[in-house]
């Protein structure tokens, strides 16, 4: 079992900017752009300490894109920095023709994913971001869980080539991951068990741990898998823990349709068929209310994968 300890609550997008503070240090040709979201992005200390190789290219999503493309010619790897909803939806065009068709090195960098953005509503929560990345050939896609894993994900994803969608978001959240080692495409194991698996991504990561200790207490054994990166996704790690304990919960910040939870089922029902229960927004856009709010309407809690994991372990032969 990996050791974890909450070291205090922090964003996501933070970690992000901290990551990218540190890339400005130690690798030139790291450039950024925003579209006119600096400090939601945290690019403040970015931009003042590198002015030269900081581009607001205001609120142009789609020219942002092109102009990260290009840059790419000239050997730079640029970072764009903007909301998850402007950085796929509004832009989908524009990654699919001038950055994955081409495989160009650009690293779309997206905060306030999922309904955790609250109160702004359905308009700019996007839960169907993931979807849209991953069915990008070439597309790695990432979806960190707190403050430390973003951080090093930023800074890892300077060094793979080709292009990524890193996805984050703004509440503070428990951060857990400082002293774990990350690698793209390589999944974390948070907690053994032998009863269920809970494969979580993103900010649900958190709350399948809490779920796993109140299982616990209950007499039943949870192990919990951390996926940071969706794709490519360590179908090894998946099919290792499900082939161990007969079933399995996906629990994401997301759509039902696309997301985690699918990829997981592909993987399942090429290789080892297994009761497998979804912990996602139901198919729905969200609406305005608090991060705490919304997720407990929409069943993204430790109480709904409890749930989710007593009915998957009903449905074992």
């Amino acid at each position: 079992m990996t050791k974890y300890t909450n070291t205090g609550s922090k964003d996501t997008r933070s970690g992000f900017g901290a990551g990218l503070t540190e890339l400005g240090q130690t690798n030139e040709n790291v450039v950024a752009l925003c579209a006119d979201l600096i400090g939601s992005l945290k690019m403040d200390d970015f931009k003042k300490n590198h002015p030269e190789r900081f581009f607001q290219v205001g609120i142009a999503e789609a020219n942002m894109i092109g102009m990260a493309a290009g840059m790419t010619l000239g050997g730079k790897i640029p970072f764009t920095g903007t909301f998850a909803n402007f950085s796929t939806g509004r832009v989908y065009d524009q990654i699919r023709q001038s950055v994955a068709y081409s495989d160009k090195n650009v690293k779309i960098c997206a905060s306030h994913a999922g309904l955790t953005l609250g109160e702004d509503g359905a308009t700019h929560q996007i839960l169907e971001d993931v979807g849209l990345m991953k069915m990008l050939p070439g597309m790695t896609v990432i979806n960190t869980c707190d403050y430390a894993q973003t951080k090093a994900a930023t800074i890892a994803i300077a060094e793979h080539h080709g292009p990524v969608y890193l996805r984050f978001g703004r509440p503070v959240v428990p951060n857990f991951t400082a002293e774990l080692e990350f690698v793209i495409g390589k999944a974390i194991l948070l907690n053994e068990g032998t009863d269920v698996t809970i494969v979580a991504t993103g900010h649900l990561v958190w709350e399948a741990l809490v779920a796993a200790e109140a299982l616990e207490a209950k007499g039943i054994s949870a192990e919990v898998i951390n996926i940071h990166t969706i794709k490519p996704l360590d179908d090894e790690a998946i099919l290792k823990s499900v082939g161990k304990t007969g079933c399995v919960v996906t629990a994401e910040e997301h759509n039902i349709l696309g997301g985690l939870g699918e990829s997981v089922a592909r993987v399942l029902s090429l290789n080892h068929p297994a009761p497998q229960e979804y912990v996602a927004v139901n198919d729905s856009f969200g609406e305005s209310g608090t991060p705490e709010q919304l997720m407990e309407k929409y069943g993204l809690n430790s109480a709904a994968i409890i749930a989710a994991a007593k009915k998957a372990i009903s449905r074992k032969k």
